[in-house]
């Protein structure tokens, strides 16, 4: 692949691309037009694919021409009309309508992500019932080709992540884990993120962890400036550069990867500095109000060392115009691919 390199550094843009002895950056290179992927690919553990997650990952995006991670914010009060009945039936049946909801919304999107990221705890809000259609949403998801990404943002003592990490990441019996990578916090240190990469390690398994959130407040803890200058995001950011080194694959990237909020471009382009090597997980696209150019200095590690997640304006699209709920989320998400995949530079 060819990267259309930032005019602004292309030294910088040819270091970073370095990562993938197989991408070639020049910055005088146009966009080639692009295909649009088809649906069904490789299932993420069938034989033959590979065990690093970032390896994975970077066939994915490569094969299907997508960085797009739709997320899975099932909400019972902004379901279709048809679904939205069986919501107050009890849990139960909201969790069936979710459950339908959600597999609607992957056969809609599918042909032009990378990836869906099922948000937690909108599941568990329904119990039992709300964790078994969690996983028949992940696993219906993996079946399709499609990699799923749990927004768990877990994080706690040793024994208790050694917990959360078999929960998501670990083989369930004789089946594959539920999920092929998860959001998890590093605010507990190096203790509490151990397992999560030692599921990365053995398992094949991916992690993101927190370091610049979009949310509005996330100033008040991750901007506070340290004795040396830094602030305590980009402290953090230098430790989960460091934690991945064991894990970069033969794409050059590592199955470590980082939340860095969208909704701050400057801290995107500092993020990529820092974590060369890192997959950058940036939500904050569509809703939250920013835009593909904003994060477009994230890919300068390879076309798969940035994933943008897009969630109500893909899967509610349906609430802003005639169209029915699928096919409004595949057109929205057919648009922002396409718009991403542009930004991005990589043809």
């Amino acid at each position: 692949m060819t990267h259309m390199g930032a005019t602004e550094d292309d030294a910088a843009c040819r270091a970073a691309c370095s990562g993938d002895t197989r991408l070639h950056c020049d910055s005088s290179s146009h966009i080639a037009p692009r295909l649009v992927p088809e649906h069904r690919g490789p299932r993420p553990y069938d034989v033959g694919m590979p065990d690093n997650f970032a390896d994975r990952l970077g066939e994915a995006v490569e094969r299907k021409r997508t960085q797009l991670v739709v997320g899975l914010d099932p909400r019972l009060d902004l379901l279709p009309v048809e679904l939205r009945g069986e919501a107050v039936l009890g849990r139960a049946a909201a969790a069936s309508a979710v459950a339908r909801f959600c597999k609607g919304i992957i056969d809609a999107v599918g042909p032009y992500v990378v990836g869906v990221k099922p948000q937690c705890a909108f599941f568990e809000a329904l119990g039992a019932d709300g964790f078994r259609a969690l996983e028949e949403v992940c696993d219906y998801a993996r079946s399709v080709g499609v990699l799923v990404l749990v927004d768990a943002k877990r994080g706690d003592i040793g024994s208790t992540a050694r917990a959360y990490a078999a929960a998501y990441l670990e083989p369930r019996d004789a089946t594959t884990p539920l999920a092929d990578a998860i959001t998890a916090s590093p605010f507990l240190g190096h203790d509490s993120c151990e397992p999560f990469i030692a599921a990365c390690r053995r398992n094949g398994a991916g992690v993101f962890f927190l370091v610049r959130t979009s949310n509005a407040d996330a100033s008040e803890v991750q901007d506070v400036t340290l004795s040396d200058g830094r602030m305590l995001w980009q402290y953090v950011a230098e430790l989960v550069h460091e934690w991945g080194q064991s894990l970069v694959g033969e794409r050059g990237l590592s199955s470590v990867g980082a939340v860095v909020g969208a909704t701050h471009p400057r801290a995107v382009s500092q993020a990529r500095k820092l974590m060369p090597q890192t997959p950058l997980l940036l939500p904050g696209v569509g809703a939250q109000g920013a835009t593909p150019a904003d994060v477009a200095r994230a890919f300068t590690s390879g076309p798969a060392s940035a994933l943008v997640t897009a969630s109500r304006s893909v899967i509610y699209a349906f609430r802003n115009t005639e169209e029915d709920w699928r096919t409004a989320a595949g057109s929205a998400a057919e648009s922002l691919s396409g718009q991403v995949w542009a930004a991005a530079g990589w043809k």
